[in-house]
């Protein structure tokens, strides 16, 4: 039977807020157990190594986990708790999904990465040779080899490099730990349970579990994605066939919003709360450029009336935010963007500029000014910082916000 869900504009909206965990932000209890909530939750959560105002990972974790610590995706790592897998991009998993993520696209998708093992054999001997003496090791645990693969300029790349990504693709070899951006690898065999290793999932399913993991991450998808949502997948038809299947499974159900143009489709444990939302808390967030909340512009353009846009590949003189920009949840609302860097050094976090939305006033709006100051000072706190500097033409948010660890 299929099942036709109609809902508001409003509800949908609040609905997004809430199983993002974001009504109230940095609400879930637990330390490392509460980051498997979210990771269970999502399905995944992306990776990126750029880390100038917090990596994406943490950020996203920072915004919904209390007092969430970088470290304790280490731990989980070394708990083997998690793992990292190619879904949409390079994302965190749980481990308990790795049966259903052995068949990896990887960044140029399985043929690309297979032909460099083959173009790259005696290296590729050879790296998985001493991985297997020696245990986890980095691409600089070993001298540059010139081969025939080439990177995403058309120039020649370090064949080590090459034959460790194609040997995490065809699940050869994991990652075992990292050192700040530095990947050290290691035989799967030796990073997961056996029982884990042993479970064979057919193909059709991994694909299909792949494709849920994108509405899961999301909430509310519509068939077509949005961007690379449904990248590394498999091509647009087989995709259609595939979520064809979902529906008919009862995996996820269709959803007409108002002002919406398509079907959506929503997680049918996840309906009550769609129909039903709560009323939003007035807790700020800062939301990750990479995070699932954020991946369909068009869908946060109709329900939040907010332009999305990351600017991190355009020339400064095209941007019109910044190169690493936050946005700003408010209760239910984006209400706009900020830009903060971490100085390590010098223990301090930089607020480079602030953005506000035409019709917002953060002095006047209810509950807000304090709702941002919790915000700066477990943004602090997560930067390992001790104080905030504002940019000199910030006078007027450095008097409303501000804040002390």
């Amino acid at each position: 039977m299929v099942v036709e869900v109609k809902v508001t504009a409003e509800a949908a909206r609040r609905f997004l807020v809430a199983r993002h965990f974001l009504t109230p932000a940095r609400s879930l209890e637990g330390g490392p157990e509460a980051v498997l909530q979210v990771l269970r939750k999502f399905g995944s959560i992306q990776f990126d190594p750029i880390a100038v105002a917090g990596r994406n990972h943490d950020l996203v974790l920072h915004a919904r986990v209390a007092g969430y610590e970088p470290s304790w995706c280490d731990e989980l790592y070394e708990r083997r708790e998690i793992f990292e897998a190619t879904n949409k991009a390079l994302s965190f998993v749980p481990a308990s999904e790795f049966p259903w993520f052995r068949h990896v696209m990887g960044r140029k998708g399985p043929r690309f990465h297979a032909a460099a093992l083959v173009e790259n054999a005696a290296v590729a001997k050879r790296v998985l040779e001493q991985i297997r003496v020696e245990g986890p090791m980095s691409s600089l645990d070993f001298e540059g080899e010139k081969g025939r693969t080439k990177d995403w300029f058309g120039m020649p790349e370090n064949a080590v490099r090459a034959v460790l990504e194609a040997y995490t693709v065809t699940g050869a070899i994991g990652l075992a730990r990292r050192d700040g951006n530095r990947r050290y690898y290691d035989l799967v065999e030796r990073l997961l349970p056996p029982e884990l290793l042993a479970r064979k999932v057919p193909e059709r399913e991994q694909l299909r579990h792949k494709l849920l993991s994108r509405y899961r991450a999301h909430g509310l998808l519509g068939a077509g994605g949005a961007g690379g949502t449904f990248a590394r997948i498999a091509e647009p038809k087989a995709r259609n066939e595939l979520r064809e299947e979902l529906v008919e499974l009862g995996a996820i159900l269709s959803v007409d919003i108002e002002g919406v143009r398509g079907k959506r489709f929503v997680l049918p444990e996840e309906l009550l709360l769609l129909e039903s939302p709560p009323e939003p808390t007035p807790s700020v967030a800062f939301i990750a450029p990479f995070d699932a909340l954020l991946w369909d512009t068009a869908l946060l353009a109709n329900l939040f009336d907010f332009e999305y846009v990351w600017e991190g590949f355009f020339t400064p003189a095209k941007r019109r935010w910044g190169y690493y920009v936050l946005p700003i949840v408010f209760g239910d609302r984006l209400v706009g963007r900020i830009e903060p860097r971490i100085d390590k050094e010098r223990a301090r976090v930089e607020v480079l500029n602030v953005w506000w939305e035409d019709a917002f006033a953060p002095g006047r709006a209810d509950g807000f000014v304090d709702a941002i100051r919790d915000a700066l000072r477990a943004y602090l706190r997560f930067a390992n910082a001790d104080r905030l500097e504002w940019a000199p033409h910030l006078a007027t948010e450095k008097r409303l916000f501000l804040a002390r660890p």
